[in-house]
């Protein structure tokens, strides 16, 4: 059943989003930006965690309703009550998809609705890395390649710093975001 409400609310989306956030095009984030999203990401990923969980519920309620009428051989049933059932859980799907989809056009990519689990992309030394954040940790403190995941997830070093503080690597002066 959790598979079924998952993949109704994620769908298919891309790996990486380009998107706007403050009026600023990004295809990465510096590790300062990624860190001022996280109250605003953790409201959503709340949101969107409590929809899909009100949906389950529901799902599992009305899964249980086609169970024994199956079992019985049939059974009278009040076809206003279904529906409004089905109404309250395509509506708290909506709301989950929709947290979710504000999350995925800020560029942020949702790995584990379940645990909270998100990844901003982020340009390390002309590759792009994943940093790596799970809801309840305090803050961005891990990255993993694009290839790996949470498994092989590394502590945030000098690095990611420098390139907070001087805009990029090298002296570049990058802002960190590009035109289309």
């Amino acid at each position: 059943m959790k598979r079924v409400v998952l993949k109704q609310l994620l769908g298919a989306r891309s790996c990486f989003a380009v998107s706007c956030h403050q009026g600023v095009i990004h295809e990465d984030f510096t590790i300062d930006e990624a860190q001022s999203l996280l109250p605003v990401l953790e409201s959503l990923l709340k949101r969107a965690i409590e929809g899909k969980q009100a949906a389950e519920q529901v799902e599992s309620s009305l899964s249980e309703l086609a169970r024994r009428i199956y079992i019985s051989g049939g059974m009278r049933v009040d076809a206003g009550s279904v529906l409004k059932q089905r109404a309250e859980m395509e509506a708290n799907l909506k709301l989950a998809r929709e947290s979710v989809a504000e999350m995925d056009a800020i560029g942020v990519q949702v790995k584990d609705l379940d645990t909270g689990l998100l990844d901003f992309p982020c340009r390390l030394d002309d590759q792009v890395v994943l940093l790596c954040w799970r809801m309840g940790e305090p803050s961005i403190e891990h990255w993993h390649a694009v290839d790996s995941g949470f498994k092989d997830r590394q502590p945030v070093d000098e690095r990611f710093r420098r390139r907070s503080t001087s805009g990029g690597f090298g002296g570049s002066g990058s802002s960190g975001s590009r035109p289309n």
